[in-house]
């Protein structure tokens, strides 16, 4: 086998296609059947079938493209961790986020980074909590912002992974100012006389700012984040806790929550990182939003960095050594 049947085979596992795969591969789909032939071959091994017009692994295939992808990983950490320690600041990070990190923490986090190490290339992938643990158990990205590690034994798990870097993070129930009484405030949301209410509802009784704010969740539509999302399934155990099921809406990006939530949509769990500077700062003009206290909120949900255990490439030292000095309290922690 070589290394092109193998990338071969993990693209068409990925793509579902001889076509969708030579597209990515930049090859012809004669190239990619030959590959796949030769690896079938040489292995000795069926791991792929027919699926309508495209391809779908094999049950010996799906374990294939498991070890395949975190071979293909590990090599591309083992060239990049090299050529990082021939010149740091001419090396290369791969770094992951689930979502609200990647769009409220990291942009400041690594232009700051790149002033000071010109040099040093970086990629980022940001996804949710499942997709950005995934890609460091196949060892595709050497560090991740995210919450804390998945549970030992839990899919991409938290064996052989360490805590390098810790910041605060908390999670609050949000809607928008057009929603609560007029004269409610974020600060004393909890009290008001319940006046009328902005679009997500008609109802005129109950709301942040009357005797019953459970109540008045309990009658908001929820906006929640898609399934794997660390933030959904917060909010599916919060609004457990506080024994409400309302109705839902499914929205697959923490920006697209955000201002759905401001739009006056329904109200959300969001880390007060994705509403700095707008909660407490919009009126019903602006449709800004604010903060609903609950009895079980704000939820304490850290940011923490996140890297496989073990000797850190050169280049890879120097971002956790600027993280730490932007605010974050170092580690390492072993889970």
């Amino acid at each position: 086998m070589t290394l092109t049947q193998l990338r071969t085979f993990l693209a068409v596992a990925e793509t579902g296609s001889v076509r969708a795969a030579a597209e990515r591969l930049y090859v012809t789909q004669s190239a990619v059947s030959a590959a796949l032939v030769a690896l079938q071959k040489s292995l000795g091994l069926r791991l792929v079938r027919p699926a309508g017009r495209g391809l779908r692994l094999t049950e010996a295939g799906e374990v294939y493209a498991g070890y395949v992808r975190r071979v293909l990983g590990l090599l591309e950490e083992a060239r990049t961790a090299a050529a990082g320690e021939a010149d740091p600041e001419r090396g290369r990070v791969r770094v992951a986020a689930v979502t609200t990190a990647g769009e409220e923490l990291l942009p400041s986090l690594l232009a700051g980074f790149r002033a000071r190490h010109p040099g040093v290339g970086i990629t980022l992938e940001v996804g949710n909590r499942e997709r950005v643990h995934a890609l460091l158990a196949a060892h595709e990205v050497d560090l991740v912002f995210g919450g804390r590690p998945p549970a030992p034994g839990a899919s991409g798990g938290s064996e052989g992974l360490t805590v390098l870097a810790v910041r605060r993070n908390e999670l609050t129930v949000v809607t928008s100012q057009s929603t609560v009484p007029e004269n409610a405030v974020p600060e004393n949301a909890a009290a008001g006389s319940g006046a009328a209410e902005g679009p997500e509802s008609g109802s005129t009784a109950g709301g942040p700012g009357g005797a019953d704010p459970v109540r008045w969740l309990g009658r908001r539509t929820w906006l929640l984040r898609e399934p794997g999302s660390g933030t959904r399934a917060t909010a599916e155990a919060l609004l457990e806790g506080l024994g409400i099921t309302p109705r839902t809406l499914t929205i697959g990006s923490n920006a697209a929550v955000r201002a759905s939530v401001r739009a006056g949509l329904g109200v959300s769990l969001l880390s007060r990182d994705a509403v700095t500077g707008e909660a407490g700062t919009g009126d019903a003009a602006t449709g800004g939003i604010v903060e609903v206290p609950t009895p079980l909120t704000p939820i304490r949900r850290d940011w923490h960095l996140i890297a496989h255990r073990g000797p850190l490439p050169a280049t890879t030292r120097l971002l956790v050594e600027h993280v730490r000095n932007s605010g974050w309290r170092a580690a390492p922690v072993t889970p």
